[in-house]
């Protein structure tokens, strides 16, 4: 009679999508759709952006050519990526849900621990992924954020911002700060409903404080309606532009653009996504058991004379 083997494993295949998904597509950045996701992408994928100048002239009975057109060729290449975690299940035995594990020496990981250790790494995944895509460089686990691309772009409006010895942003500057930005936007996309003020968490919290009555600028002491800083504030804009809470963006930084100038790269779909919670004990007969997760990940930019990068010095 052959020897029955049973390997315990959970989320393989198809059913590991939803963690990949949540992995990559709950970055605070993408959730609230502050950027474009292109998905699907198994290696690279160009694009370009797409210019012209001179584009309307004087009517004449003939056709005259007018306008320039320039094309500009932008590359995404998300990179490849892994999460490989190994524990002894012992440890879990007097702590979770032993009884469902089972009475035996050789007990089983519970379904819903497989889905709680899923769902946390996605969550950290979620996290780092949020962090790169605004400040990455590229390295070891890490790949190139928007801050960095657009630092190294001589075509993208630069703001000089506060001194961060100086104590940074606050609600006492916070104002004067932000209007540096929106002065510096591009006339042409400024009444663009798809424009938006990207600022890290501090800065959003300096401009409710400055709202609440607390800062310069003529705000007063009462704050918004009078109500001082207890009150709740639903979608912000300043000076007529939408603010957004970039959670992945450093302590003072600020970003103007249109969201859809902003590029998130991924596989997601690809053969290639993997997320896995395997059983080592049919395997070699330890007690160990490890998580897996594979990912592609990248970002990049359309245009960028179209935007402005606030930098705290």
């Amino acid at each position: 009679m052959a020897t029955t083997t049973t390997i315990t494993t959970s989320y393989d295949g198809e059913m590991s999508i939803p963690y990949i998904s949540a992995a990559l597509l709950e970055a605070n950045s993408i959730a609230q759709n502050g950027i474009m996701v292109k998905s699907n992408i198994k290696y690279k994928e160009k694009f370009r952006v797409f210019a012209t100048d001179g584009l309307v002239s004087d009517s004449t009975c003939d056709f005259t050519d007018t306008s320039t057109i320039t094309t500009v060729e932008r590359e995404i290449a998300p990179k490849e990526f892994q999460v490989n975690l190994q524990f002894c299940r012992k440890t879990f035995r007097n702590d979770w849900d032993a009884m469902s594990m089972g009475v035996g020496a050789f007990d089983n990981i519970p379904k819903n621990f497989s889905d709680y250790l899923l769902g946390y790494v996605a969550a950290k995944v979620s996290a780092t992924i949020e962090s790169n895509i605004w400040h990455g460089v590229d390295g070891a686990g890490t790949f190139d954020g928007l801050v960095n691309l657009m630092t190294a772009d001589a075509t993208v409006t630069d703001v000089v911002g506060v001194s961060i010895g100086a104590g940074g942003i606050t609600a006492a500057n916070v104002t004067t700060e932000l209007g540096k930005v929106v002065d510096a936007i591009d006339n042409n996309l400024y009444n663009n409903p798809n424009l938006r003020l990207y600022v890290s968490q501090n800065v959003y919290r300096a401009y409710v404080r400055a709202l609440g009555g607390f800062g310069a600028a003529g705000l007063g002491a009462a704050g918004v309606n009078s109500q001082g800083n207890n009150q709740a504030f639903g979608d912000l804009m300043f000076d007529g532009v939408k603010i957004f809470v970039a959670n992945g963006l450093n302590a003072n930084y600020i970003v103007a653009g249109l969201t859809d100038n902003f590029m998130f790269g991924c596989g997601l779909l690809n053969d290639n996504q993997q997320a896995k919670v395997l059983d080592m004990a049919d395997l070699d007969g330890s007690e160990n058991v490890r998580v897996i997760m594979r990912y592609t990940a990248a970002v990049q930019y359309g245009i960028g004379s179209e935007l402005v990068l606030y930098t705290p010095v």
